[in-house]
């Protein structure tokens, strides 16, 4: 678990098998945790590096610091927080180690290690059982500290708890109050544009280091445009800026990206992704489509445009319905706002709909941890889910406390009274609009029984019918066979029905095989039922989080045994993490006074924006920070524990998080304030003692190069070649498998049982709108955008891989999409540039890459341009006719042609795929 998270932090994406082989060969090969320290000591739990032992000698071992970590990782389980002590033995606190163990064996013994008997056990691998031994380092560290003569760092208390909670835990920095300090004076404070570039410039002067020159002007443009809207910039944008001298024509290059609708796009896409959005349900192969879940991705790009206050989108997405009077009935706007938002609850993935039997209270229960996940990744930055089962490992996150925080959200699932996805959503039909679809119903009705009489007219004039054609001894036995109740049917009228088909298929749906005339008639008259059904109000729904209104009392909530729901133990109350109560309330109280539903989520939310919370506000502005700079303060996004990473500039993370706040939670206002900092502003060229002082740039002492996202990616493409639909909202475009299986935007015309009709519906430019109204559908992303690195949600997305593998550059040479584009963008660039091939490479430079091509590349795309045009004209193209075409479709242009290579080029280019 160590080496793979390590793993992820320095590569950025999961290791594969044939990673987990090779760092298990690492293990093995080397002291525990050897080399993947970031410096000698980093480890929190190890005093020093595996590669410096002595180190270890030159400061006294304690045990709360230094062995209580590594006994609690490995050995509390069994002794000291289990059910029951193993052999006696329970290792939580010091001075419980110098009792024997029930077999007579002295645990151990200050100064000799080597009669210690958790020394012998451990250095044996006889413990922890099941061949989980210890690290050689770590076996070494409790050897030192025996030897040492196994101090303390202070009396232990008399009395402890099950679980107890030390004050090193408590001094975790995730744990503490923020703490606002003044930005740092610099040596070089001309460098400084805000606060931000403070903080960072006094760790880089520590260095002897300093910030890149600013990046130029056409390279800051296009990155600040992809950053804050996920779509480069046009020409006409690209002209208003470099035209534009005055001193602040970057601050009001962001205001304007900042008032565009698609930042809150593009901001609403990041939130998307730690919500786990989703069109359909997962959970099963199944995989059924929800579709109304577009509902809340579209508050949550309106609120982000609307630059809706953090907290107050934090509070409605937990508790919007205990906003809501109830019963949810003529709803007003808002009401119906917080009512949408509380959709960020239902998104995790739900089987309950299809589940049956035993696997019912199973499917309920993943639904449940499913978004203790979501919430605590989110909001809170902390692997909650860990201690679903057991006490957490690394964390001080007892077992109770992952039941606590599951009380907040367990009356409005309500095991005992559970209701599958569709059962949640709420109609947003108002009263008036009700009772005029109630009054065309009855409308439609009168309609419905005209045809049913006509239609019994019709079958009883047409038995008739086929009755004179039979002979008359079985015409009224076979009369009373076809009018019976077919489970009233005897054998015999059963057999005679059999040797006279023509009698026994006569139908409704059949009548036309018998007289189409009547048939025609039915038809008619249903028709007009269904147009006077057309003038009803369109009923909408929203997929919401609600609890049962007036509950005779709240459900209780139990801790599961090994996270058994058929093994309910003690029962818990309400609460946010226990390691908190020394900086900030943790107790949620069961029951609101005043309002119908517990209250206890709104209570929860309240508590967790009351802009002192340890944690909430420096998770957001940490992934806030992560999507300008490519890497968040704390690398490790939702993960703020033991196993995570440190902050690499822990006061600029609590400034940033201060600020937040005394900004009225406005994501708009710290984007700026971002944006506009010299360290945003710097280019991204390395130097040599930047290198090699900070390879990794975690001083950010240069602009980090980064791929767009997949999404990105398309939509740049769109845009880019003229075929972009800026459409916004509403429901998803589909999507469907073509012949070779990949996923494409498109209609599915498959039957029941799979079979594709080759029936193409259009889509009427649908298909060019952006990624994000492309259906998110869990078991169908959409092909491209899985090739690069789209995040499945499972439940949800705490931060997005990057990778470089060759699928990648196959789909960009070779898939349909990106030839597709390459072609559009080509007609683009002859339409605008006109036929001089000059002006076509400048203005294809242009539209890619927001600048001017430079000499030697105008130079090189015009000789390219010249050999390709000779090329076609030596091979011509011609493009396929369609099967139905009366004649051949003419050879493609050679000089078109041509410039479709190079268009190509350009989209494939690092240029096109990176932002710099």
């Amino acid at each position: 678990m160590i080496l793979q998270s390590k793993f992820l932090r320095l590569s950025g994406m999961p290791p594969t098998p044939r990673h987990l082989i090779l760092l298990a060969a690492v293990a093995a090969s080397f002291p525990a945790r050897a080399g993947l320290s970031d410096s000698p000591g980093s480890d929190p739990r190890s005093p020093v590096s595996p590669a410096v032992p002595a180190r270890a000698e030159l400061r006294p071992l304690t045990f709360e610091k230094d062995v209580r970590p590594i006994l609690k990782e490995h050995c509390f389980r069994c002794h000291g927080e289990g059910e029951k002590l193993k052999g006696g033995v329970d290792l939580r606190l010091r001075r419980f180690m110098e009792k024997l163990s029930k077999d007579g064996d002295r645990i151990m013994v200050p100064g000799k290690p080597d009669d210690s008997e958790m020394v012998s056990q451990i250095r044996d691998g006889d413990m922890p059982p099941k061949s989980k031994k210890l690290p050689d380092n770590e076996i070494a560290i409790i050897a030192q500290w025996i030897a040492q003569g196994a101090k303390t760092a202070r009396p232990e208390p008399e009395q402890v708890p099950k679980y107890y909670i030390t004050e090193e835990e408590r001094e975790f920095w995730a744990f503490q109050p923020i703490r606002r300090l003044d930005p740092p004076r610099v040596k070089s404070p001309a460098s400084v544009r805000n606060p931000i570039d403070a903080f960072l410039l006094e760790k880089l002067e520590e260095k002897g280091l300093g910030f890149n020159p600013e990046a130029g002007r056409e390279t800051l443009l296009r990155r600040v445009t992809l950053d804050l809207t996920g779509l480069p910039p046009t020409p006409e944008e690209s002209a208003l800026f470099l035209a534009d001298d005055a001193p602040d024509a970057y601050e009001r290059l962001v205001d304007r990206l900042l008032a565009s609708p698609h930042y809150g796009e593009q901001w609403g896409r990041h939130w998307l992704d730690v919500a786990g959005y989703s069109d359909s349900d997962g959970y099963t192969d199944l995989d059924p489509i929800r579709p109304w879940a577009y509902k809340y991705r579209d508050y949550v790009i309106r609120s982000i445009n609307s630059d809706k206050p953090f907290d107050e989108f934090i509070r409605e997405q937990l508790a919007g319905d205990e906003m809501v009077p109830q019963p949810y009935r003529n709803l007003t706007p808002g009401d119906i706002e917080k009512l949408t938002a509380t959709g960020f609850l239902r998104m995790p993935p739900d089987g309950t709909a299809g589940a049956a039997g035993s696997e019912v209270k199973i499917a309920q229960n993943a639904v449940v941890a499913e978004t203790i996940k979501v919430v605590s990744s989110s909001l809170l930055g902390m692997t909650v889910g860990c201690a679903q089962c057991h006490d957490h490992r690394l964390d001080p996150i007892p077992q109770t406390d992952y039941y606590r925080l599951r009380a907040i959200f367990e009356p409005a699932f309500d095991l005992e009274q559970w209701r599958v996805p569709n059962a949640r959503l709420v109609s947003l039909q108002s009263e008036a609009d009700r009772v005029k679809s109630l009054a065309i119903e009855a409308e439609a009705k009168v309609v419905d029984a005209e045809r049913s009489k006509k239609n019994l007219e019709f079958i009883a004039e047409a038995l008739e019918r086929e009755l004179a054609k039979k002979p008359e001894e079985i015409r009224e036995p076979l009369r009373a066979a076809y009018q019976a109740a077919v489970k009233d049917r005897t054998p015999e009228q059963i057999a005679l029905l059999k040797q006279h088909p023509t009698v026994n298929q006569l139908s409704s749906g059949s009548l036309y095989l018998y007289d189409k005339k009547m048939a025609d008639e039915l038809a008619t008259i249903a028709a007009r039922a269904a147009d006077i059904r057309k003038r009803k109000p369109v009923e909408e729904f929203v997929p919401a989080f609600t609890e049962y209104p007036s509950l005779p009392k709240e459900p209780a909530t139990f801790v599961f045994n090994r996270g058994d729901p058929d093994q309910p133990k003690e029962q818990v109350a309400p609460g946010d993490l226990t390691i908190l109560a020394s900086f900030h309330p943790t107790g949620i109280p069961e029951k609101a006074p005043g309002i119908p539903t517990s209250g206890r989520r709104l209570a929860f939310a309240r508590s967790i924006t009351d802009g002192q919370h340890p944690l909430t506000t420096r998770v957001l502005v940490n992934r806030v920070w992560h999507h300008h700079f490519g890497r968040g303060i704390v690398a490790s996004l939702g993960d703020f524990g033991h196993i995570g990473d440190r902050p690499s500039h822990p006061e600029l993370l609590d400034w940033l998080a201060s600020e937040f706040v005394a900004r009225g939670w406005s994501l708009k206002q710290i984007n700026r304030l971002i944006v506009t900092s010299a360290a945003y502003r710097q280019s991204s060229a390395h130097t040599p003692d930047k290198d090699r002082i900070d390879p990794d740039n975690r001083l950010l002492g240069r602009a980090n190069v980064r791929r767009l996202e997949a999404e990105t990616i398309r939509d740049a493409m769109l845009v880019v070649s003229g075929e972009f639909n800026p459409k916004m909202f509403g429901a998803p475009v589909p999507v469907k498998f073509d012949e070779e299986g990949l996923v494409v935007v498109g209609v599915d015309t498959t039957d029941s049982a799979g079979r594709p009709s080759g029936k193409i519906v259009p889509l009427n430019g649908e298909e060019f709108r952006r990624s994000l109204y492309v259906q998110m559908r869990r078991s169908r992303p959409l092909g491209m955008l899985e090739t690069f690195d789209l995040p499945r949600m499972d439940p949800n997305c705490e931060y997005r891989n990057a990778s470089t593998v060759a699928p990648q550059s196959l789909a960009m040479m070779n898939g349909d999409y990106t030839v597709t584009q390459s072609g559009c963008f080509a007609e683009r660039v002859a339409r605008e540039a006109g036929p001089d091939i000059s002006a076509e490479v400048k203005r294809a430079w242009l539209l890619a890459y927001g600048g001017e091509p430079s000499d030697a590349d105008l130079k090189d795309a015009i000789d390219f341009l010249g050999r390709q045009t000779a090329y076609f004209q030596a091979n011509p193209v011609v493009v396929p006719a369609p099967a139905k075409a009366q004649q051949a479709p003419p050879a493609v242009r050679p000089a078109m042609q041509a410039l479709s290579t190079l268009c190509h080029a350009l989209l494939t280019s690092n240029g096109f795929l990176y932002a710099d």
